[in-house]
């Protein structure tokens, strides 16, 4: 009677175990899957996954920058004139223009915009050492990072920024760098295609 009842606690305590298992893994499943498709979604998969190849760039980093920049909206304009999927500046996108001979462009379209941005973020990755910066860079502008590098408060060696003076931009790199890290994780080899 003893051995009885021990195996149906023993039992019982495997059966919850069973089920507190599977109700996890079923959770995480969950989140997992809603994690991809609103949070952290592959709008505009094959363009950007062309535009990283095309400038040899991770394309976890190209949709960390679409997602921050515009949250996948192609149409959209900022306050400061910044437009499209990458939110390139009217400025910035007549400087990677003459740098390729384009004479016309379209900004508002997706494929051109994330081709500009792309572009843009291989010039900046040339420029600086590290994703901090160029994502920096991108945000607040090359001019300004290369000052902060100059400044010993900001930077240590002159490459890598120990910190950022503005609030915004300093927001700005953790978004890119916390987004960069999901799209890796949840995504690794299928956006290596």
């Amino acid at each position: 009677m003893l051995k009885a009842g021990i195996r149906k606690k023993f039992f019982k305590i495997f059966v919850i175990f069973v089920v507190v298992f599977w109700s996890l893994f079923l959770a995480a499943t969950v989140f997992t899957v809603l994690e991809k498709k609103y949070v952290y979604p592959l709008s505009y998969k094959e363009e950007i996954i062309a535009a990283a190849k095309r400038y040899d760039l991770d394309a976890a980093l190209l949709f960390g920058v679409v997602k921050t920049e515009s949250g996948f909206n192609a149409d959209a304009v900022s306050g400061k004139g910044a437009v499209g999927l990458m939110q390139i500046t009217p400025s910035t996108a007549e400087y990677i223009a003459k740098r390729r001979g384009i004479a016309e462009y379209d900004l508002l379209d997706a494929e051109t915009n994330l081709d500009f941005g792309a572009y843009y973020l291989k010039y900046l990755s040339e420029k600086f050492c590290g994703i901090t910066e160029v994502a920096a860079a991108y945000n607040a502008g090359e001019g300004t990072v290369k000052g902060w590098l100059q400044n010993k408060d900001y930077s240590s060696d002159g490459n890598r920024l120990k910190a950022i003076p503005y609030a915004e931009t300093s927001a700005y790199v953790e978004k890119i760098c916390k987004s960069l890290e999901r799209y890796r994780k949840l995504y690794g080899k299928l956006l290596d295609k």
